[in-house]
């Protein structure tokens, strides 16, 4: 069963299930990485919940805890991530 969250109506991230949850943000940190052409700063605070995120699940997948129907997703987001490492967003 989706673990339901106890908030405001106007959060939209309440309502949604851990997988929605999960999705939502990939999508988001692709798109990021996709428009911009690097990967989210540790150096911008407006970045670190993607960042985060990433590092989360790496380590989760390197554990051995992420869900199947997720690695080989996240391994997709990972090759975008290697791509685009130690990128100047200024070049």
């Amino acid at each position: 069963m989706a673990q339901e969250w106890d908030c405001d109506v106007e959060d939209v991230r309440c309502k949604m299930d851990q997988e929605t949850r999960w999705l939502t943000r990939y999508h988001e940190v692709k798109t990021f990485i996709e428009e911009h052409h690097r990967n989210p700063s540790k150096h911008r605070i407006e970045e670190h919940d993607m960042l985060n995120w990433l590092k989360a699940n790496r380590k989760a997948m390197n554990k051995g805890e992420m869900k199947p129907e997720r690695v080989e997703m996240f391994k997709g987001l990972q090759a975008l991530v290697e791509e685009n490492k130690r990128k100047n967003q200024y070049a």
